[in-house]
């Protein structure tokens, strides 16, 4: 894009552009929730099987984690603009016709192909969602607006099981009807407002884009099937190992290829580097804890699918308004700081929300759920933010898909890590319970493999009973705890690989911007600030 086409952007309503990326993205977020708390009745009204119904919620999830890269890359090289609206064309078309999924033995195949298809939407229209919003804030306003942007995201992830509640009581086909109205008002902002369409055409690198998919693919994979076939089949290691091993791959194919999907030199800068293991670890705690936190409330506080979902509502009144004050934090003193306090305050409250998990009782959490929301909003976007602006503007869909990418794959191994430690721990706390009151040994691991599937939401949680109510709140204190140590983790990082400072903008010639375009330097994404240097911050340490 031409001088004189950034200029005409900032002539635009920047909030107007600010307010059409948000909706675009809001169906996204929602979709990472809703369907999960809709999902018995789906299954049973389709009279789908238990895998099928899994499938339908991984299909989604899966296709988003391996597609981000290939949206990032893409939106870079057609133009950012193009691909919001190419994404929202495509996730809502998916939306109607998950929403249409007919009866009968057709049911299953349907849904899972076009949760599919909305996940692959969604892939191709949140780099470049972010690459606008990124180019249309200058350095000094982008923390405020990112933080803004993803506050709001972050909000709609929350009311995903909210919204679901009480949708499934007039149809459930109006979880994925809802992403409709909100297409169709994207595109109006987004045709209202006329977002920049930069783009900078080059090749597609298709044989790094086929190892990134299997890499990623195979390995969130073996991550979503855990839960369902154990550790202990082999078939489990074997995806992930292979899927590693793809990834691998990947990163030495793409040093030695001259377009590539993603240009590896990008991690030889130490704090983009940081910033990505920091949200590869956050992710770990920040997508489990709303799937934890609903069974929490309707097994351990036999709570109503609609109640126990308020409990999220908690941590996200923390998390919105510290998204905020870290975003001023950011573009005031960098990110360094919002980070290491947002990770620190996060597994304070994380750890304190555990230690009053078994008491039964909301009053005596509530403080420290809002807590660990403030902490994960303080330091989230921020690290998200920081690692965006070290691309240079050329390469912003590239460093989205980059994060996004890293922030999925951390979410999928926490689901499947914390997954892990509930239901092992709450299966040992349940065998305990009943060889206590007067079970055998082999009669109660029976008994205990069997309620540790327990699932809430089958709208009869005052028949649970109370031991099996205590059992699974110990069990949650354990993956509360788990929390706790993945951000203390992502505090130390921060705190080792990321220095303080504001981030200037890089100066870029007219022949930096000429050779990015033409694509003749195989490391022009790149922007001057790259490497260990100094170059690109301002050092405002004593």
């Amino acid at each position: 894009m031409s001088h004189s086409s950034t200029a005409r952007a900032g002539g635009r309503s920047r909030s107007l552009i600010l307010t059409a990326m948000i909706f675009a993205v809001a169906m996204t977020f929602i979709d990472q929730t809703i369907v999960s708390i809709a999902a018995p009745t789906i299954q049973h009204n389709l009279g789908l099987s238990s895998s099928g119904m899994q499938w339908a919620i991984n299909a989604y999830l899966l296709t988003l984690a391996a597609l981000f890269a290939f949206g990032g890359r893409l939106a870079d090289i057609a133009g950012h603009r193009k691909m919001v609206v190419l994404g929202v064309i495509i996730f809502a078309a998916a939306s109607a016709l998950c929403g249409a999924t007919p009866r009968g033995s057709a049911a299953e195949a349907w849904l899972v192909a076009f949760r599919a298809v909305q996940g692959a939407g969604g892939a191709i229209m949140f780099p470049a969602a972010i690459a606008i919003v990124v180019v249309t804030f200058d350095l000094r306003s982008r923390g405020r607006a990112l933080a803004l942007f993803f506050g709001i995201a972050g909000a709609l992830t929350a009311i995903g099981p909210i919204a679901g509640g009480y949708l499934i009581q007039w149809t459930w086909r109006a979880i994925f009807w809802i992403n409709i109205p909100v297409a169709l008002i994207a595109l109006a902002l987004i045709a209202i407002s006329k977002p920049p369409n930069e783009c900078r055409p080059a090749p597609m690198d298709y044989r790094g884009l086929a190892l990134i998919i299997g890499g990623v693919g195979l390995s969130v994979f073996g991550f979503q099937q855990s839960a369902l076939w154990g550790w202990a089949n082999p078939a489990i290691e074997i995806c992930i190992a292979a899927g590693v091993i793809l990834l691998v791959v990947f990163f030495a194919v793409e040093r030695r290829t001259v377009s590539p999907l993603i240009n590896v030199r990008i991690f030889r800068n130490q704090a983009f580097l940081a910033e990505n293991i920091i949200l590869g670890v956050a992710m770990m705690a920040f997508i489990p804890v709303f799937f934890f936190t609903a069974l929490y409330g309707q097994i351990a506080l036999a709570e109503k699918a609609t109640t126990s979902s308020l409990l999220i509502l908690y941590f996200f009144l923390g998390f919105v308004v510290c998204a905020q004050i870290g975003g001023r934090m950011l573009d005031r003193i960098g990110a360094k700081r919002p980070v290491v306090l947002g990770s620190v305050l996060a597994a304070a409250g994380f750890g304190l929300w555990a230690s009053r998990a078994t008491d039964l009782h909301v009053g005596a959490q509530v403080i420290y759920i809002v807590m660990a929301g403030a902490g994960m909003g303080l330091m989230l976007g921020q690290a998200n933010t920081d690692a965006i602006n070290r691309a240079s503007r050329y390469s912003y869909g590239e460093a989205t898909g980059i994060t996004q990418t890293v922030r999925n794959y951390g979410a999928s191994l926490g689901f499947a890590i914390l997954g892990t430690v509930l239901i092992t721990r709450f299966r040992t706390a349940i065998t305990s319970s009943l060889t206590g009151k007067g079970l055998p040994g082999r009669a109660a691991s029976a008994e205990a493999a069997k309620v540790a599937q327990l699932q809430g939401g089958n709208g009869n949680v005052a028949a649970i009973p109370a031991f099996i109510r205590a059992d699974f709140a110990s069990a949650t204190r354990d993956v509360l705890y788990g929390m706790a140590v993945i951000m203390a983790v992502a505090a130390l990082v921060a705190l080792r690989g990321l220095r303080r400072g504001v981030q200037e903008d890089p100066v870029q010639t007219e022949e930096d911007v000429s050779s990015q375009l033409s694509g003749q330097d195989p490391g022009a994404s790149l922007d001057p600030a790259w490497g260990p240097g100094p170059e690109g911050f301002r050092d405002e340490s004593p």
